[in-house]
């Protein structure tokens, strides 16, 4: 089939240099992304992902994570894996 129809949306500068990146890096452009999302939503008939406010809890979590508080760092996948017992 042929593509004939056009879709125009405005995004930040920024975003939209680093997702650029990112699809040329995964072999693809914004324009074949768009394609496989449009797909996507019409096989599943709906967003292929969810889309959804954080509950309380969560949202409380990311603002302290992004804040820096009551995050772990480690220098390395061992220390994180001896953290967690493993």
């Amino acid at each position: 089939m042929m593509k004939t129809a056009t879709i125009r949306a405005r995004v930040e500068p920024s975003l939209k240099s680093e997702v650029d990146d990112i699809l040329a890096h995964l072999g693809l452009t914004a324009s074949e992304t768009i394609h496989l999302l449009y797909r996507q939503i019409k096989l599943q008939r709906g967003l292929p992902f969810d889309v959804r406010i954080p509950n309380e809890l969560t949202a409380r979590t990311l603002r302290a994570s992004q804040e820096g508080r009551q995050v772990k760092r480690f220098g390395s996948k061992q220390e994180l894996y001896a953290d967690l017992g493993l």
